[in-house]
């Protein structure tokens, strides 16, 4: 690769700003996020996601307070350090090197990610950081 030496923070810089905390689509959990969170507010899972979950297509949802955050974003998120799989991986997502326009697409809703790149450069650097999650 020709780009070995670029970062991930080249093309992402997380602005704390919470826009992708907000909105449709909702946070999908792994039963390790679920297990990770409910013991940090100290609950057990199944009382976890009844509480604050839906369920989607089987899978367990975090619920959205009434301004279509998270129901654990209050200006921080109040779970950081057990965040959702999900929320870690964010930007970095398999859809964007399936189709690089969606790197542009969620540039519209998210002020970190730059899109001043050569698009051979975003889904490599993509890559890179996909393959150190699997």
């Amino acid at each position: 690769m020709k780009y070995d030496t670029i970062q991930a923070s080249t093309i992402f810089q997380c602005k704390k700003c919470g826009d992708c905390c907000k909105g449709y689509g909702g946070t999908f959990l792994t039963q390790n996020d679920v297990m990770a969170i409910a013991e940090y507010i100290h609950t057990n899972p199944d009382t976890f996601i009844k509480e604050y979950c839906e369920i989607s297509g089987k899978k367990p949802v975090i619920k959205q307070n009434q301004q279509g955050y998270c129901f654990f974003w209050d200006k921080i998120c109040t779970i950081h350090p057990v965040k959702p799989r999900m929320c870690r991986e964010w930007p970095f997502i398999k859809p964007v090197v399936a189709d690089i326009a969606n790197w542009e697409i969620m540039a519209g809703s998210c002020p970190g990610i730059h899109t001043n790149f050569p698009d051979e450069i975003i889904k490599t650097i993509i890559e890179k950081e996909l393959s150190k999650k699997n």
